[in-house]
């Protein structure tokens, strides 16, 4: 018979057998090498049809059947099928395509060019990362897909170009540096992937471990003539007092209004704090509240998640023994950061106890509570947890705990 290759490919019933094809020339046989194919779920209407196709009249007679059921499947002999379908080998893959509507892909081809590619770009890393061998074994352990080989290339080229030239002096910016060997002056910040491999790349030139603070991270970088982003990201001081005579001094001591110090103030011409009680809180509002109020004790704003900025101010206040205390949200971040400032700077942890909720009444907020760091205090937890709501530093009974200078 000559194959009608539209019914042959929209009829329901060998579907299953068109699939079981088209799976195994994705795996890399050609039509010719495949002599039988297995199609599991075959519907008895794809059997008879295929039984019609295959049988001769002496099998039919005595019973036999070219067509075997299996454990696994209908044993389908391929090569005997199309010699009956009258279709050429060349015809079998634009069947099953046009049949299941996807094209074959050839699978072995691909994992070899795969391969290929791989060992062709760490060739190409190994000779222009061969002074970071740390660096090149993270690179390779990471991987990457096919499509990301043109990306990969260019991080490698970059982070090569970059570290060859270490250390800058002097200094130059970050983002100047990402530009002149990436192209792009955000390529290097800190928090992308690239940023992090070049974080690896320089702890591995100083022989030291990788820094995971913002501040040690900016401090390796600046051993080696990289400044990171030192002006935009600021902390808010208010009605902080300051012993010395330099300029960050005098603007703290003449200010009647919150003053905002970014990373450079604070590491070139830091302040000389005088002996004080600083409470640090997380949110801005506050600060806006005590100015309302015309508070007088001494407060820091860190904004949220602790930054280098952050962390600079807060190893200042205690390199010049000031008693930290410090407030936060009480909910998952909140609570996460604030035992971060605990265990590293020693502070005293205030507004963020069982008392306070109670007095939060039964809906401190609308916004769901979340979930609680693991080491958070159980006690604590279980009351914010029955309450089942975030209570923020905006609410009243908060301020009233944070403003009140005999709390």
């Amino acid at each position: 018979m000559t194959a009608d290759l539209h019914l042959l490919a929209t009829d329901p019933d060998l579907a299953p057998l068109w699939q079981a094809i088209h799976d195994r020339l994705s795996a890399g046989l050609a039509p010719a090498d495949i002599a039988t194919v297995t199609v599991p779920d075959l519907p008895p209407g794809g059997t008879a049809a295929l039984r019609s196709w295959l049988d001769t009249t002496e099998q039919r007679r005595r019973g036999r059947t070219s067509i075997q059921l299996t454990p696994t499947g209908t044993k389908v002999p391929l090569r005997a099928l199309l010699t009956a379908l009258t279709l050429p080998a060349d015809q079998l893959q634009p069947l099953v395509e046009r049949a299941v509507r996807r094209p074959v892909i050839n699978r072995k081809n691909n994992r070899l060019q795969s391969t290929q590619l791989r060992l062709d770009l760490w060739e190409y890393a190994a000779g222009r990362l061969s002074h970071l061998p740390l660096l090149l074994a993270r690179l390779k352990s990471g991987g990457f897909e096919d499509d990301a080989v043109t990306e990969m290339r260019r991080l490698i080229d970059a982070l090569a170009s970059l570290t060859r030239e270490l250390p800058h002096q002097p200094p130059r910016s970050l983002a100047k540096l990402a530009h002149d060997h990436a192209g792009d002056p955000h390529y290097f910040d800190p928090a992308t992937l690239p940023g992090q491999r070049l974080i690896s790349a320089v702890a591995e030139l100083a022989g030291r471990p990788e820094p995971t603070r913002p501040d040690h991270i900016r401090a390796l970088l600046a051993g080696h003539g990289i400044i990171a982003d030192r002006l935009s990201a600021t902390v808010l001081l208010h009605q902080i007092h300051a012993l010395g005579d330099g300029p960050i001094d005098r603007r703290l001591n003449d200010a009647t209004t919150p003053v905002a110090l970014n990373l450079l103030d604070l590491t070139r011409t830091p302040p000389r704090l005088a002996p004080q009680v600083l409470t640090v809180v997380e949110n801005p509002s506050v600060l806006e509240a005590a100015m309302e109020r015309a508070g007088t004790q001494p407060m820091a704003c860190t904004s949220g998640q602790l930054r280098a900025v952050d962390h600079a101010l807060l190893q200042l206040a205690v390199d010049q023994g000031l008693r930290l205390r410090y407030a936060g949200d009480l909910d998952g971040a909140g609570l996460h950061i604030a035992a971060t400032v605990q265990q590293i700077y020693g502070a005293e942890l205030v507004a963020m106890d069982t008392c306070l909720v109670s007095e939060s009444g039964d809906l401190p907020s609308a916004v769901p509570l979340g979930r609680l760091p693991s080491d958070c205090d159980p006690e604590l937890a279980a009351q914010l947890r029955a309450k089942g709501r975030i209570l923020y530093q905006e609410h009243d009974a908060v301020l009233a705990r944070l403003l009140n200078p005999a709390s």
